[in-house]
């Protein structure tokens, strides 16, 4: 039978898990109205990675590593993604998971040079967006969820941008028919972005923190590719 798999690249700050979960339950928690069999791949612990035959979909979450460590389990996610997408099993990758993504087809990942991005903040769809598949029932512009250091910074040949701010040009991209990046967190809830702000100590905390709001339209991200995967079921 094939599943919804959720590739874990990595885990949250032990007291974040403790008391709100792990970047696979706030993913799986968005993905379970869909009602497609779900399995969690924890690479990051060296569990192995899928076939695409096994796959109706395949999510890539969040880490706390920077893409350009070229750290083993995360070179090896990189390679596989080619076969995903030769097979075209829809293909979501969520900060982490988008850059290793733009990296996988060609394109740069990088430091951004406006620096970290983090906290709730406002994000477009362009032209493109706004006609996507992934973005259906999303506004023009939405509140999303953010906290990174590194950036797709150039696509790769053929992607097409999504979603941008001024921050990032690129928050949101797609690559062939069903793959998609997506810089921001559409899985993290409002106490998981406070927990971010108020552990990584950003010195505009108190701003920061007075910013956070839901972000339903950020979320439908993930309703929509659990309704594309499940056309692959």
């Amino acid at each position: 039978m094939k599943k919804l798999h959720i590739i874990k690249a990595g885990t949250t700050y032990a007291s974040t898990v403790q008391a709100l979960g792990d970047f696979d339950d706030w993913i799986a928690a968005a993905v379970e109205c869909s009602g497609l069999p779900v399995a969690v791949v924890d690479v990051h612990a060296g569990a192995p990675l899928p076939s695409p035959e096994a796959c109706c979909g395949v999510l890539v979450s969040g880490s706390h590593a920077m893409v350009t460590d070229n750290l083993p389990w995360s070179v090896a996610i990189e390679a596989w993604i080619p076969s995903l997408i030769e097979s075209a099993t829809p293909f979501l990758g969520i900060c982490y998971g988008h850059q290793l993504l733009g990296r996988a087809l060609g394109g740069q990942v990088g430091y951004n040079p406006f620096g970290r991005e983090i906290g709730t903040v406002l994000v477009s769809l362009t032209e493109d967006g706004l006609s996507d598949m992934l973005f259906r029932g999303v506004g023009a512009t939405f509140h999303a969820h953010t906290i990174h250091e590194q950036s797709v910074l150039e696509l790769p040949q053929g992607a097409v941008a999504l979603a941008r701010n001024p921050h990032d040009p690129v928050h949101a991209f797609r690559a062939g028919s069903c793959a998609w990046g997506v810089q921001f967190h559409p899985e993290y809830t409002v106490p998981v972005m406070k927990e971010y702000i108020a552990a990584e100590g950003e010195h505009r905390s108190g701003e920061l923190l007075g910013q956070v709001r839901e972000t339903p339209e950020a979320r439908q991200v993930l309703t929509n590719f659990a309704s594309i995967a499940r056309l692959h079921f």
